[in-house]
């Protein structure tokens, strides 16, 4: 059998090609008329435009996120807000701390801002980046590590610590003062020891065995790894989104004066991250982690075994329940055992305000006001969030999650509810679910919460059969 097809030429294929209608061309050795253009009887497509095709070149996404944060007047319009924000707390705040942080921060915004108007738009969001990190993140923090300036939660974890190295317990077991309850789950006192070990002799060892160090070294971590999985393609840095989100208010000033919750915001990212991904040990023992920290973390661990059931079916979802369930069981189990009226008390009733001594967190939020009436309205609130997370849970089982974002979305939303309707809660709580929205959106360079399925590629048509000679 001898083939008439052309050396080096590759038949066109497509609906309407084939033998009869698109014989072979034949190579013609002259030069192209321009530079740049293929050579007569070429086309530069490869192939017919097929069925569905648009003939017109895809349209940019006006509300793509990376579009919108390149924009001049998106980027001055969030260092001014910033800047207001920070500016406020000197003015209405009644912690020292917190007025530090705005009299520090406040400048830095104003001169990102400035960065972002004046400079190149190749350099202006680094620019604007790396002074907000430093007036708003590096600056107030080291300043009060060095002074041994915190709020209570910091002293609450490295006392947890030191009490589970010396006790084997980590919580007091008649608290008489506010700072004497732990409303965390036994794997928080973890970051409390660095502590016990660098102590506080130099300021190396004040500055290094900072608690709040290791909250924000976990937060960054966390959130570089749900990048990592979530980003569709591999030329794009996560160090400027970072460092954005990082020297925002919404971070700032939380690493800088307490940062307790910030290991469970990166953790919770993490989880369904890794959760689409298919990762289920890894989800497992994340997720194990986020429920030893705080018991506002245990709903995620069902979102992100629904999320794996909905891709990838029951075995994943079981695997990583299991190891979920199991690891931080094996976790909470022996204070359960050995200090369970405390860690009742001082983790459950203490941050809902059902116990003698109510927790100082306090901000005008609904379910506040509601406590503020008195004993009818601590049970509305109560009895409103109750009813809300419900519902929560009736539509998270009636849509399932189909990715990241979905799962993130629907434990943003159920969260954000119950710091809302809680009887006790302060605004830097709502954090999470507001990192929870953003950051796996900015991974993943889109708004939409379904998931991309990638489009099969057509099957190559069979060569058509050639006449024997």
């Amino acid at each position: 059998m001898v083939s008439t097809r052309t050396p080096g030429f590759s038949r066109p294929r497509g609906r309407y090609t084939g033998r009869v209608r698109t014989p072979a061309q034949t190579i013609r050795a002259e030069l192209p008329s321009r530079p740049g253009r293929p050579p007569r009887g070429f086309s530069a497509r490869p192939f017919p435009r097929q069925r569905g095709e648009s003939a017109f070149p895809p349209t940019l996404d006006r509300w793509n996120p990376a579009r919108l944060a390149s924009l001049r007047s998106v980027q001055l319009l969030g260092c001014l807000i910033a800047a207001g924000w920070a500016a406020a707390f000197p003015l209405v705040s009644d912690l020292p701390n917190q007025r530090l942080w705005g009299l520090v921060a406040a400048p830095a915004y104003l001169l990102a801002g400035l960065f972002c108007l004046t400079l190149p738009r190749r350099y202006a969001p680094q620019a604007a980046a790396a002074v907000g990190l430093a007036g708003a993140v590096f600056a107030p923090l080291g300043l009060l590590a060095l002074t041994g300036r915190h709020q209570s939660e910091v002293m609450v974890v490295e006392r947890s610590a030191h009490l589970l190295l010396t006790t084997g317990d980590a919580y007091l077991p008649h608290p008489v003062v506010v700072t004497d309850y732990n409303p965390y789950l036994p794997a928080m006192a973890l970051f409390g020891l660095p502590r016990q070990l660098l102590g506080n002799s130099t300021a190396f060892a004040r500055v290094a065995g900072d608690a709040r160090i290791w909250f924000a070294l976990t937060f960054v971590a966390c959130l570089l790894g749900a990048w990592r999985l979530l980003r569709p393609t591999r030329d794009r840095a996560p160090l400027l989104p970072l460092a954005v989100l990082t020297a925002s208010p919404l971070i700032a000033l939380a690493l800088a004066v307490g940062g307790v919750d910030l290991p469970l915001i990166g953790v919770c990212c993490l989880a369904m991250a890794l959760a689409e991904r298919d990762r289920t040990v890894g989800a497992g023992l994340v997720l194990a982690l986020a429920c030893s920290l705080k018991w506002t973390a245990w709903p995620a661990l069902p979102v992100a075994v629904l999320l794996l059931w909905r891709l990838y079916g029951r075995r994943p979802a079981t695997r990583t329940a299991l190891i979920g369930v199991g690891v931080s069981a094996a976790v909470i189990l022996p204070s359960v055992l050995t200090q369970a009226d405390q860690l009742r008390d001082q983790v459950v009733r203490f941050p809902l305000g059902m116990t003698a001594i109510r927790t100082p967190a306090g901000s005008p939020l609904p379910g506040k006001v509601l406590a503020g009436f008195g004993p009818t309205g601590h049970s509305i609130s109560l009895a409103l969030m109750t009813l809300a997370l419900i519902g929560v849970a009736i539509w998270l089982l009636a849509r399932p999650p189909v990715s990241a974002i979905a799962a993130a979305d629907l434990l943003a939303a159920g969260l954000a509810i119950a710091f809302m309707l809680a009887p006790a809660g302060r605004f830097g709580y709502l954090a999470l679910p507001a990192v929870l929205v953003i950051w796996p959106r900015l991974a993943a360079r889109r708004w939409s919460s379904r998931r991309r399925i990638p489009p099969r590629p057509l099957p190559d048509p069979p060569e058509p059969a050639l006449p024997r000679r």
